[in-house]
């Protein structure tokens, strides 16, 4: 089974605005609502791939019960705790602006229900993979990624790794199955600029010498790179057409890989 933890789900409120202004009122001219957030997104994908999954994380208030509602609505299994406080996020996505979005912060989570999650994880086998991925609330530390891992350190899962930043880094010392930053997080890390695949390859390597198994580096337009557990290295293009949506193309790359 493939479990996946989105500890900030989001409404994704994709909006397509025709001859956008500034300082004025704008009308769509077509949107979608889906529910979000990296985990979510992984699960979807695998789902529609006929993988078994499992969604695991936190939901509050109205926006939270539409996000389950709709998961369920997809069809894959999911277990989410029901915070007693806040609303869960909704994300604006302007569709026709490169990628440009308005991002919630969603609610606070205490560490009780932190536990509850961690007794549901603990279930989880050496015939298990579990997918953390995305950002999480301001009211939470640093280490949760980390502290998970550690937790389950014993029972031989398979972690994939999705963040940014110390959330990522805390992770290395337990070994993580996969980790998959774009070029840019990961220029962000050793305070450089990566440009080409032959730079995203040297610092992905630094990355496995620090504990991740495999590397797998999103480049938007420019493809991708991997840096696999046996030392071997991929090189892809991006494949040619008119992009769409690029709202959780990363996501589905996770998926696509476990």
């Amino acid at each position: 089974m493939v479990y996946t933890v989105t500890f900030n789900p989001s409404l994704d409120y994709i909006v397509s605005v025709n001859d956008f202004q500034m300082g004025m009122t704008n009308r769509t001219c077509a949107e979608q609502m889906l529910p979000g957030g990296k985990g979510i997104n992984v699960s979807t994908v695998l789902y529609n791939l006929g993988i078994e999954t499992k969604a695991l994380g936190f939901s509050a208030g109205f926006t939270g019960k539409e996000i389950e509602r709709r998961m369920a609505e997809i069809g894959f299994t999911h277990d989410f705790i029901s915070l007693p406080e806040g609303c869960s996020r909704i994300n604006v996505k302007l569709k026709d602006f490169d990628g440009t979005e308005i991002n919630g912060m969603g609610p606070d989570i205490s560490p009780e229900n932190v536990e509850s999650l961690m007794q549901k994880l603990d279930t989880l086998t050496s015939e298990d993979y579990l997918v953390l991925a995305g950002s999480i609330p301001g009211s939470m530390p640093k280490m949760i990624y980390r502290d998970i891992m550690a937790r389950l350190a014993s029972k031989g899962v398979q972690f994939v790794v999705d963040a940014t930043g110390e959330l990522l880094m805390n992770v290395l010392e337990y070994h993580p199955f996969l980790i998959k930053p774009n070029n840019y997080e990961l220029g962000e890390i050793f305070g450089v600029t990566l440009s080409t695949k032959e730079d995203v390859i040297l610092y992905a390597k630094k990355l496995q010498e620090m504990g991740a198994a495999n590397v797998l580096v999103s480049m938007a337009g420019d493809g991708a790179v991997l840096v696999a557990e046996d030392g071997s290295t991929y090189k892809s293009e991006a494949p040619e057409g008119k992009v769409k949506n690029s709202v959780g193309a990363g996501d589905s790359m996770v998926a696509g890989f476990v």
